[in-house]
């Protein structure tokens, strides 16, 4: 009796993972927070990438990125200037890369994937 291949499979394909191991999920949330945000959307679009998230998600983090850097400068665009937001966006942005990079292969998680 021929065995048939079909019984042996799972049911839905694996989703893809983005980290193969611990140490690469530290480094990897690491990037959005030693980048100082310069670099929040690379895991995202790494992501998108290798088939964990959806493109839509690495553009709209892209598109995000670029807009609080553009809000923070306008609101300082002077060194001198004194004033605690364009510093909280840029905080606020890393914690949130940072945050959602280490969500990404959380089975929990549906948006975007």
């Amino acid at each position: 009796m021929a065995s048939n291949p079909y019984f042996n499979q799972p049911l839905t394909p694996a989703r893809p993972r983005m980290f193969d191991t611990a140490r690469a999920k530290v480094i990897w949330i690491l990037v959005p927070v030693i980048s100082a945000g310069l670099a929040a959307a690379v895991p995202f679009v790494v992501a998108a990438v290798k088939g964990v998230v959806k493109p839509w998600l690495a553009v709209a983090y892209a598109a995000g990125e670029i807009a609080i850097f553009s809000i923070a400068f306008a609101i300082s665009p002077d060194p001198k200037d004194t004033s605690p937001v364009p510093g909280f966006l840029l905080v606020l942005l890393m914690v949130t890369a940072a945050t959602h990079t280490a969500l990404l292969d959380n089975d929990k998680v549906n948006i975007g994937k």
